[in-house]
């Protein structure tokens, strides 16, 4: 029998480098195949996770009142839909104020796209779901040809995982496909107590940490490698001067591990880390430098009763 070749991902290089740089990370993209997406939906109703409920807090208290701000999109394009579990409420305050919406879910995941599209389909019917596949790294060309008014929802904190020079850049990027009075609805985790974040980002059940060793179980399939998964320990830490949550898979003992589809071998030595994620908190002055630097202006802002999260409405 002759063995099938493997496919050569899109971010081959990404991977390479980044697992035999000296400092080796990997990007947090490889979260979200298709058990990834389960295992994170899984994360959202863990009793320690917070950020889903604050969210869907702010979203059933005050969606029609960020409709209010916001105006009458034509279209609303939410980046990095996963399965858009919170973004019903909004869609229907949208609705009822004016009967029919375009929603386009984007998301890397086509697994969480799909589960998107059957539940706002089944829950919003005015909503004419579309969904986009689409790496954020590939741009953002495809909101440039959709109609305005339109509402970009980026929900979830999704963008604590970006470095802030990385997160101004991808923010102008989004900016740059608008028009002016185009609106940007920003998810953002503000900061905390690390007894409040700790436990969130390193459950009681281990589900954080299965999730996070996924990206090794993926690397697996795709490269054909031979991560011994039970050999990383999921790590998550606090970095105060830094703002953010820092998580990592850290190596119990030194080992090799081989990526046949690249014939890259990789040495880890005892007790060494991959980066996997970051996820800053915020203040405000942060949110509003951001905001400012990426060329939006901040409408208004709303939080939930004990300020752990904010929605911050942002116009072009």
């Amino acid at each position: 029998m002759i063995a099938r070749a493997l496919p050569i991902p899109a971010y081959t290089q990404e991977i390479i480098e980044g697992l035999t740089s000296p400092r080796k990370a990997l990007p947090c993209k490889l979260f979200y195949d298709e058990l990834g997406s389960t295992l994170f939906e899984e994360i959202t109703r863990l009793p320690e996770y917070y950020l889903t409920r604050t969210e869907l807090e702010i979203l059933e208290t005050s969606s029609q009142e960020i409709v209010r701000t916001a105006g009458s999109p034509a279209a609303v394009v939410e980046l990095g839909a996963g399965t858009a579990r919170k973004t019903a409420t909004l869609l229907a305050a949208i609705v009822r104020r004016q009967i029919a919406v375009k929603y386009l879910p984007v998301d890397i995941s086509p697994s969480a796209l799909g589960e998107a599209k059957r539940r706002i389909s089944a829950e919003v019917p005015g909503a004419l779901v579309r969904p986009v596949v689409a790496d954020f790294g590939q741009g953002f060309g495809f909101l440039g040809e959709l109609p305005s008014p339109k509402l970009v929802l980026y929900l979830g904190s999704s963008i604590g995982n970006f470095d802030l020079s990385d997160a101004i850049a991808m923010l102008r990027a989004v900016r740059r496909q608008l028009l002016p009075g185009d609106c940007l609805l920003l998810g953002t985790d503000m900061v905390k107590s690390p007894a409040i974040l700790l436990p969130a980002y390193d459950d009681a059940r281990g589900i954080t940490a299965e999730f996070n060793r996924n990206v090794l179980r993926r690397i697996n399939r795709e490269f054909g490698a031979n991560f011994d998964l039970d050999s990383f320990r999921h790590l998550a830490l606090w970095n105060k001067a830094g703002s953010r949550m820092e998580i990592y898979l850290e190596s119990s003992r030194p080992q090799k591990v081989t990526l046949k589809l690249t014939g890259t071998v990789v040495e880890f030595g005892n007790r060494e880390r991959v980066h996997t994620e970051n996820s800053y908190k915020y203040n405000r002055s942060m949110i509003l430098n951001m905001l400012s630097d990426s060329g939006f202006t901040l409408a208004k802002s709303w939080f939930d009763s004990r300020k752990w999260f904010g929605l911050h409405l942002a116009r072009a």
